[in-house]
Formats: structure tokens, C-alpha cells, sequence
């Protein structure tokens, strides 16, 4: 198993070059900040949502 994991490293510097790899880490650092922040935010919509809809008191059948 971690005998492909190096080889997947040494072929990624390989492919990128050395220069190129810690731009990539960085854009993809944001890229995951971002997402986890519209993630949250989503959830937190769907809970607003939740909330408002549920009616005030319940209902009698």
C-alpha cells in the first residue's frame, strides 16, 4: 500500500514540477474553505427553512 503512495507522490512532482505544487495546495486550500463555508451556510438555510415552516401550534384531527 505504500509503495503506491509513492509512486502517486513521485509521479505528481514528476507531472507538476516542484515549482508548480505549492500554487496548487494553496488554490485548493481555498477551494476547500470555500466549499465548507457554502456548505455550512446551506445547512444553516435549511434550517431557517425548518423552523418557519413548521406551523405555531399543532393541529387537531
Amino acid at each position: 500500500m505504500s509503495e503506491w503512495i509513492i509512486v502517486a507522490v513521485v509521479g505528481v512532482v514528476l507531472l507538476f514540477s516542484a515549482k508548480k505544487l505549492p500554487d496548487m495546495a494553496r488554490g485548493l486550500g481555498q477551494s476547500m474553505r470555500v466549499f465548507k463555508a457554502e456548505t455550512r451556510g446551506l445547512t444553516e438555510d435549511d434550517e431557517r427553512t425548518r423552523e418557519t415552516e413548521r406551523p405555531s401550534s399543532p393541529r387537531a384531527e
